[in-house]
């Protein structure tokens, strides 16, 4: 069907540029380079809702054409302040911003009830073009939605997946190499367990099908992070153990990889793993420690992992967790790790105060890793922290001026941090790249 031109609407050239704040390039930090890249802020032209927050979503994609194409997937505002509208907003490289409806089957805007921290949106394009867009689901059937091709509308296609009639949560999404999609999600809504599991969509196919179940316990639910996929065509999964059925404090974030040439799933030294995993069988970053316990009290005080994210170095992961340990103070502090050998070796990034749970991590060939973290208060809150030669840690606001409160980050083809940066106390969207 065609959309009514009251759905789209395109920012001038003109009316853009006075949304441009650029931000100076950062100093020296007395190693002899620059600290962080300079950044590029620009407001979104369409509402946000406040309920567009979330730690485990993937709401960035991109993709390179004539230029660098970005899709921000967010929540507007609804017909009541406890309802919101996903919809995507599309910049071209222009820089002129459109905005992209996600239609229920009676041709209308979706809309759905607020759930802070679950019904948030993930979307990826895939190599055909198509956009695919997973929303607002918290033990709900699927809510899906794609476009036939490119430029067209996005529309629900919710009955082309597998596991019908079963609750899906925490939809992460990415593309491959090959223009296939993987997708990460917890499936079902047991009491005595919430196992994790991959689906891959076949481009070449247009085909949604089960990969496997990658982690499953009984008494455990999982908590997908993230997942991205190397220039090989391997899956690298992030994701935590929480005791079922939920819980906003979880543990022992872990590591997987799935090779789709063998169908085998592997650890980080390569050896192979056999699926679905437990937390005792887990490639485990960050294990318990002195004091942490399994529970399902959003009151609880003790040690534990909230929000994870991953970047490639290559083929060699690399991540940024929050974590809580019994002498932070009560403070989620930020942390990175990589794999050395058989283990995991672990950085304090940050340990100045509380931080939001809003992560991301990417890998430039100056900086090498770069950690993004959102601190709890202060005017500028989105900080990039990049590590010396000697290993101290250097941040910098990534976004000055801007009172951004969440985050995700993703890094384009041209290997640029695209930043997304929702500011929920003033119902704003901002575009950051750096």
């Amino acid at each position: 069907m065609r959309r009514p031109t009251a759905r789209t609407y395109a920012a001038s050239v003109a009316a853009l540029a006075a949304l441009l704040t650029p931000v100076p390039a950062a100093q020296a930090d007395g190693t002899g380079r620059t600290a962080a890249a300079a950044t590029v802020i620009e407001k979104v032209p369409y509402a946000m809702d406040s309920s567009n927050q979330a730690a485990w979503w993937t709401p960035v994609a991109t993709y390179k054409g004539r230029g660098q194409y970005t899709y921000f997937a967010f929540n507007e505002p609804g017909t009541t302040a406890a309802t919101h509208r996903p919809a995507v907003a599309r910049r071209d490289p222009d820089g002129v911003w459109s905005r992209l409806p996600l239609l229920d089957k009676n041709g209308q805007q979706a809309e759905f009830p607020d759930d802070n921290g679950h019904n948030q949106p993930s979307v990826a394009r895939d190599g055909s073009g198509r956009l695919h867009v997973f929303a607002s689901m918290h033990a709900d059937a699927w809510r899906y939605f794609r476009t036939e091709a490119p430029g067209g509308d996005v529309t629900d296609h919710a009955g082309e997946l597998p596991d019908q009639g079963v609750g899906i949560t925490y939809p992460i999404v990415t593309t491959a190499p090959n223009g296939d999609l993987y997708l990460a999600a917890r499936v079902g809504a047991g009491a005595d367990r919430r196992p994790g599991k991959l689906y891959r969509w076949d481009n070449a196919a247009a085909r949604w099908s089960v990969v496997a179940a990658f982690a499953d316990a009984l008494n455990r639910s999982v908590y997908p992070d993230d997942l991205m996929v190397d220039a090989a065509g391997r899956v690298h999964l992030l994701y935590e153990w929480a005791k079922a059925p939920a819980t906003g404090f979880r543990h022992q974030l872990s590591y997987l990889r799935y090779d789709p040439s063998t169908g085998a799933f592997a650890d980080s030294a390569g050896a192979a793993v056999t699926t679905p995993v437990t937390p005792a069988t887990s490639d485990v970053i960050q294990d318990l420690t002195a004091g942490e316990e399994w529970s399902i009290d959003n009151a609880y005080t003790g040690p534990a992992v909230q929000s994870a994210k991953l970047t490639l170095d290559g083929s060699a992961p690399k991540v940024a967790y929050r974590y809580r340990s019994a002498d932070s103070g009560g403070n989620f502090r930020v942390y990175y790790a990589y794999p050395s050998g058989s283990s995991w070796v672990g950085k304090t990034v940050y340990a100045g105060g509380q931080t939001a749970a809003a992560l991301g991590i990417t890998w430039d060939a100056t900086d090498t890793k770069r950690v993004y973290y959102v601190t709890s208060s202060g005017t500028d809150r989105v900080f990039a922290a990049t590590q010396a030669a000697d290993g101290t840690w250097t941040s910098q606001s990534a976004a000055p001026g801007v009172s951004a409160d969440r985050l995700a980050v993703r890094q384009d083809s041209d290997g640029k941090d695209v930043l997304y940066l929702p500011d929920t106390a003033h119902n704003s969207l901002y575009y950051g790249i750096r």
